[in-house]
């Protein structure tokens, strides 16, 4: 079975998309949900262009991904620049990853064009580049920026590219489509002439300007590439870049390829869920393989042939890869990812406990809650459904005030809670009422449950559900927080945007000192509070 090396590029090249802007706890979180999936490279960014980029990579050196092998972006060096002094380069080797990729122009156009300089030193340029990261020790892939339009309209400095990053000893030579207008059969003829010429692997980045993108990636591979770059949600620059979602699945269940782990692909409807989410972008009902629409189905003969076979209108199992099957009519729904959470509660045997849980997620999802990317407070859920759930602290009330003092806004919070009998009430100031809160409620708990003070918010976002409500419309609030070890997300859903947020701050303390309790089961005594 021929496997198929993935590389994701949705934090550099996805990250590019008009309306997407990746904070680095974004682009960290993001990570982190790749490297479950299994893919087998992460290109995490241009360290060259900007702070966050480098800082994502420093993190990483802190908290390394368990699979995955992240790859930092950039270019050859400058033509008025040696490779060892060109800052671009530097910039890679600071990273410090493993592995870097670097784009070299392969249309002579770009060459004259836009670098301005001659073919020759473009080949200079490439040549050196590559052996000067690999003289530092770096696995070194090329990304051959236009090769199929370079291809087209000049090929034989085209391959005269390819044959001199190869002749530098690259890992990987990657054509790009980075106009994304070739056409399949441009492709195959352009693939196949690049696997005679040269033995080293050759890889596929394809754009979706033409909306071939994913047909172009999969005759690249029977044409003999053996790497495939893409994005998840098909994120990118003007159309898009090629779908991860989509090429996966057709890779592996179509054509029988290897790609990521056993069991991996039933993970794929979630993380693009989860890209959705902490991109605040709304997903693609009709997105094939992971979007809601994608196994839904609504009356008449359409329904009553899915009742007999499931194969008459599926042309996969939408289990397969993560996704459910919806009768739209009867608004019969399953969720398979809601099950398989279930599971490790051990109430599967349970019908009529499951379907109350299924009923009560249902139900909060039409109000507008979302736990793709909120598992801790679905795992609270949970808890309060199995009678497993108890209170940590009571609310006696909270209240914010924001003013405006010499110029500035100034926001003050008031939180007053009962732990173990005991009443505490405190205040805090804060950037805007949410952190007044947040930094209130922690103060407040503080001296009662000292791990709250390892914790800190570090994403909020929210999203209005019922736009046509206008300013009464109910918002969903999604906020991130972490500890020195974990990342956990939580909701909370109302017409009134602080109220929502308090929610999602109560769901985050009370998932932290729950996980606390977990650490003092072998004693068998809960969580208790200090006096």
């Amino acid at each position: 079975m021929k496997n198929i090396i993935i590389y994701d590029t949705t934090l550099r090249d996805g990250a590019q998309a008009e309306g997407i802007s990746f904070s680095l706890q974004d682009k960290l979180s993001i990570a982190f949900k790749l490297d479950e999936l299994g893919m087998d490279y992460i290109e995490g960014g241009y360290p060259a262009s900007n702070p966050k980029d480098r800082q994502f990579f420093k993190e990483l050196l802190s908290h390394p991904l368990s699979h995955t092998i992240p790859v930092a972006f950039g270019s050859t060096r400058r033509a008025d620049k040696k490779a060892e002094e060109d800052q671009g380069l530097q910039a890679l080797l600071k990273a410090e990853t493993q592995t870097v990729t670097i784009v070299a122009k392969a249309w002579d156009l770009h060459v004259k064009e836009v670098l301005r300089v001659s073919l020759k030193e473009n080949l200079k340029m490439l040549s050196e580049s590559i052996n000067f990261l690999r003289a530092n020790g770096r696995e070194v892939l090329v990304d051959l920026e236009h090769f199929f339009q370079g291809y087209k309209h000049n090929p034989e400095y085209a391959l005269k590219v390819l044959k001199v990053a190869e002749e530098n000893g690259p890992n990987t030579l990657v054509l790009c489509d980075t106009n994304g207008g070739s056409l399949p059969e441009e492709i195959e003829t352009a693939v196949k002439k690049a696997k005679s010429h040269v033995k080293t692997p050759i890889g596929i980045h394809a754009h979706n300007d033409g909306d071939l993108a994913v047909a172009n990636t999969l005759v690249a591979v029977t044409a003999g590439a053996s790497h495939v770059q893409g994005t998840i949600n098909g994120f990118g620059e003007r159309c898009g870049n090629a779908d991860l979602c989509s090429i996966i699945p057709n890779l592996v269940l179509k054509f029988g390829y290897q790609c990521l782990g056993p069991d991996r692909l039933k993970k794929l409807t979630e993380v693009s869920k989860y890209v959705n989410e902490v991109s605040n972008l709304n997903p693609q009902p009709n997105q094939p393989f992971v979007g809601p629409s994608a196994f839904a189905h609504k009356g008449g003969l359409h329904v009553d042939a899915m009742r007999k076979h499931e194969a008459t209108y599926e042309h996969i199992s939408p289990e397969a890869v993560g996704n459910e099957r919806r009768i739209l009519l009867s608004e019969l729904s399953g969720s398979s990812t809601i099950l398989a959470k279930i599971e490790k509660y051990n109430i599967t045997h349970e019908k009529e406990l499951m379907r109350k849980i299924l009923r009560e997620v249902q139900e909060r999802e039409n109000q507008g809650y979302h736990y793709e990317s909120a598992e801790a407070s679905f795992e609270i859920l949970v808890k309060k459904l199995l009678g497993k759930h108890r209170k940590f602290f009571d609310l006696e009330g909270y209240r914010t005030i924001v003013e405006k003092r010499k110029g500035r806004p100034v926001t003050e919070a008031t939180v007053k809670i009962r732990v173990n009998g005991v009443e505490e009430l405190t205040v805090a100031e804060g950037e805007g009422p949410v952190n007044a809160l947040d930094t209130a409620l922690r103060k407040a708990l503080g001296g009662h449950y000292p791990s709250v003070k390892e914790t800190q918010l570090v994403d909020y976002k929210v999203r209005v559900i019922n736009t046509r409500e206008g300013t009464a419309a109910r918002v969903r609030v999604i906020i991130q927080t972490r500890d020195h070890q974990n990342l956990w997300g939580t909701v909370g859903v109302s017409e009134n945007i602080i109220e929502a947020s308090w929610q999602a701050l109560v769901d985050s303390i009370e998932y932290k000192l729950f996980k606390e309790e977990e650490k003092h089961l072998s004693s068998l005594q809960p969580l208790k509070a200090n006096t």
